[in-house]
């Protein structure tokens, strides 16, 4: 028989999968949301997830621009 699960397939660089996993990592077991780390750059999540994962990259991308002072 085979088992299906739905979820989200991220595909990013090396770096940016390490944040996503140091973020799941930093969650109880109940909220955990990456289903399986595929390789060093695609991971697997849950549906759910997506959305929080967006947000968390985009300020924490926002955390790390440089502005050059006018």
């Amino acid at each position: 028989m085979v088992n299906a699960i739905k979820g989200v397939f991220i595909s990013c660089d090396i770096p940016m999968a390490q944040f996503i996993i140091n973020m799941n990592a930093a969650l109880p077991n109940n909220q955990k949301f990456i289903i399986r780390v595929l390789d060093n750059t695609h991971l697997f999540v849950q549906p759910h997830a997506a959305e929080m994962i967006r947000t968390a990259i985009s300020e924490y991308r926002d955390q790390n621009t440089y502005e050059k002072p006018a």
